[in-house]
Formats: C-alpha cells, structure tokens, sequence
C-alpha cells in the first residue's frame, strides 16, 4: 500500500512557549532558552498558527495500513500505540519496549446516560491496559526511548498509576527504576504494583509537587531518565488512544470527549492527537474537548475561570481521587491551548460527587478508579449549564482500573467513606453536597451479613428484588 515517506523520521523538538528548536532535550526535558515544556512537531503539518502543507500521507491508506497490521503477528503491530507508528517520532524496532499496550474497549454507558441526561455516551477504558492505567500508552514509547539512549536508569515522581507503568516498561527493558512518592498519599494498590516490578521506591514527606522537585534536581545531575509527563515521548505515546477511538468510531468524531484533569499530559496528549488528525484529512471535525478537576486540585479549573488561563496558581492538592491530587500541573499550558482549539470547557467536581459517578459508571458493569469518574460527574454539571446537549455524542475518557484503588470502592459502598471530609455542616440541607450525599445511600451495596441459613439469604434476595430499580 502506498504510503509515501513515512513521517516518523521527521519529528522536531520545539518549546511551546518561545519557539526554540533544539537538536536535543536537556535532561529534564526543560527548553534551554526559556525554561518551558518541549514538545514534537511534525514539520509540514498545521500545529497552532502554522502555515499547513500537506504532507505526503495518504488518508484513506494510512486507515487501511493500520487496520491490516491488526492482524499481524509481529508485536508492534498488535500494540495499539506502535501499531500507529508514522504519527509517532523514530525509535528503532529492536529498542522498542511493549506489553501490547493499547487496543483499549469503547463501552455504551445506558445507566450513566440516563443519569447524566443525554443519549449516546460511551466510555474509552484506558484502564484496560497492561498495568491497568493510560500510563502504559505514554510510557511504552518514552522508555523505548531511554533504552535507545542506553539509559541504566528510569525515574518518575507519582501519585500511583505512573510509578506502576514505568516500574513494569523498565523491567521489560532490563533497566533498574526509581519511583518518588509523596508519602501516605498513594493507593497501596498502585505502590503494590511498582514493587512488584523491582522499583526502588522512595516515600518522600512532601506532596506530588515536592517529589517533581527533587526528581529535577536528580537527573540533572546522575544520569537517570526521567519518565513523567513532561518527557514529550510522553505525550507522543499518549496521544494514540485518541487515534485509536476515532478508528473505534469509524473516524467520526463524537460532538465532546471528556478527560480527567490532574498533571494535564493526557488531555493535551488527546487534544494534539485529534488536531493532527485534523490536519491530516482522518478526520472531518474537532470535537469539543473537555477537562475535569476536582475540586480540591483545581489549579487548572481556576487558572481559566478566574485568570482566563493567562496564569496558573499553584493549590495544596486534597482528594480521594489520587491519580488527580496535584497542585501545580506541569501541562496546563498544553492543556489551555487543545481546550481553547477545540472550544472545549472546564469544569470542576465535589468528593460526593466523584463517588456517586463512580458507583453510578460500576452499575453500569464498566469498573474505573475515582479519577476516571469526575469524567461522569463533570458531564453532568455540562449538560446542566447547556453546554452539552442531550442529543449530543459524548465519549469518556476512563483512565484507571477499579481495582487501582479498592479501599475507596469498600468505604463508599459501606457508607463511611466521608466520615472524615464531611465537616460539621458542609452537606447542611439543601446544598448540592447533600443531595448528591442522599443519592450515594441509593447507590451503595455493602456485604450483607447473615446466618447460614436459607431461608436468610432468600429473605434478603426478596429484599433486594422489592428495592431494585429495573
């Protein structure tokens, strides 16, 4: 099939700020001339005010390579991040590190749409991949590119899901990890992982924020690559699942896609992806992107509305949904730019709110960790301010899976997960803190315990039968 030149020779580093170019990144992926964020770009291709030439690509047979190669044998093709390999930078075969990645569900939601007011809602479930996160998507080509580079050594600071994606990637590549946590602040279930793939793992006593600090500091003196969001690779990686959704829906674009907001690589990895696409004729439309925080980490929700994202201000990040709790997002000047090309919103969700769209997207059979629902919860606050339609087509970005963090499944179904955040008079009546906490008694199931006895568990089977809803 005739494709000509494959384009994955020609990416570029440039700083998203001032323009630089260089021929290399510095080690903490930083520009040199400025001290902003680096990213790749695609010579020829439009990429914000740019002029556009159409590169030698073909549309339709690029679409038809990539479908082909699912039928392949050879590794990177069954990966759903290099199985798109001529949108991504050169990394040569034999250094590339996978766990076929990708090829991640898209899910019908009946339950959560009904609940959320619209009609056709579906949810793109990165939390189906090797490790469980949309991590492993960024991370299979950011650490085939440490492998390239003859790295001995990978490094990250994480709330959880990043630390078990890179840990696993390096063991694959016979490199040693390094993981900093803030301390008491990560899903056990996430650290279990890092562990169990051989990370040396530091429980550092600062926040997220503080152990990005130290991480700088490191690798730009010991010879460690560093693994977080702001490495462009990255973002590269990432940015197939939007790709990979457009196939899903047969390159049709859904009216709005919605993306939990924490360190913002991800929403800027999917908004560049649907821009390039754009740009290459694979697509006919944007979508309206949108970005969800919680409200207890929502630099980047209070950046735009009460800054008009001309700065950001740092927060004391605090919520349950730990893959999210982040202070000073690294990416929100990505995020802002695919925000405002798409004309998509912001939005930010309470605690009650978070759990209740959690168990609300469980009922639905689809499991996710609590960051992946503030996607459900800032819907529904869209679609009350009429920013979505009813009629209109909504995909959810889901990034983690369930059993990332199972305690807080256990405690909201047992109905004492805001004994401790709740203050005295915070869900006072008729606050919208205490209807969504009066819902979450709808939502919960919690054990039933009873004798061993039949007709016990009939009773309660009958008990359940009067209750239900369908």
């Amino acid at each position: 099939m005739p494709i000509a030149q494959n384009t994955e020779t020609a990416a570029k580093l440039r700083c998203i700020s001032c323009g630089a170019a260089p021929d290399s990144a510095a080690q903490d992926f930083r520009c040199t001339a400025c001290g902003d964020l680096l990213e790749f770009f695609f010579p020829g291709w439009t990429c914000g005010s740019d002029a556009f030439n159409p590169p030698a690509l073909d549309a339709a047979a690029l679409k038809a390579l990539w479908l082909d190669r699912r039928a392949s044998c050879e590794a990177l093709d069954q990966s759903g991040v290099w199985r798109f390999r001529e949108l991504l930078p050169h990394i040569a075969a034999e250094h590339a590190i996978t766990l076929g990645e990708g090829n991640t569900p898209l899910y019908h939601l009946p339950r959560c749409a009904r609940a959320a007011g619209v009609e056709n809602l579906r949810a793109k479930h990165q939390g189906m991949n090797p490790t469980a996160s949309f991590k492993d998507t960024g991370m299979t080509v950011a650490a085939s590119s440490a492998h390239e580079r003859k790295f001995r050594w990978v490094a990250c600071a994480s709330t959880g899901n990043t630390s078990a994606s890179m840990a696993a990637y390096a063991a694959r590549g016979n490199m040693h990890s390094l993981v900093l946590i803030p301390e008491g602040k990560i899903s056990w279930g996430k650290l279990s992982q890092a562990l169990d793939y051989g990370a040396l793992t530091c429980q550092l006593r600062t926040d997220f924020d503080g152990c990005v600090r130290i991480l700088t500091d490191l690798v730009r003196q010991k010879p460690v690559y560093l693994l977080n969001s702001v490495n462009p690779y990255r973002i590269e990686g990432q940015k197939t699942a939007a790709i990979e959704l457009m196939e899903q829906l047969g390159w049709e674009p859904p009216d709005h896609i919605i993306v939990p907001g924490g360190n913002l690589g991800n929403s800027s990895a999917i908004g560049k992806a649907l821009l390039e696409m754009l740009a290459l004729k694979l697509i006919s439309r944007l979508p309206k992107l949108s970005i969800i925080q919680a409200q207890g980490a929502n630099p980047f929700y209070r950046s735009v509305r009460e800054f008009g994202g001309k700065k950001i201000e740092p927060v004391i990040a605090d919520t349950l949904a730990t893959a999210i709790r982040i202070g000073n997002p690294a990416s929100w000047k990505k995020a802002l730019r695919v925000l405002q090309a798409t004309g998509g919103e912001v939005e930010e969700v309470s605690e009650v709110e978070i759990a209740n769209a959690k168990a609300e997207i469980g009922a639905d059979g689809i499991g996710c960790e609590p960051a992946s629902a503030v996607t459900l919860a800032g819907l529904k606050k869209l679609h009350r301010s009429g920013f979505v339609k009813s009629g209109d087509s909504v995909v959810l970005i889901l990034t983690g899976h369930a059993l990332k963090d199972p305690d807080f499944t256990i405690k909201f179904h047992r109905g004492d997960l805001f004994a401790d955040i709740l203050v005295a008079g915070s869900c006072a009546s008729g606050t919208p803190d205490a209807a969504e906490a009066a819902k979450a008694r709808y939502l919960q199931r919690a054990p039933v315990v009873l004798d061993a006895d039949l007709g016990a568990v009939i009773a309660a089977l009958d008990a359940a039968e009067r209750n239900s809803k369908c």
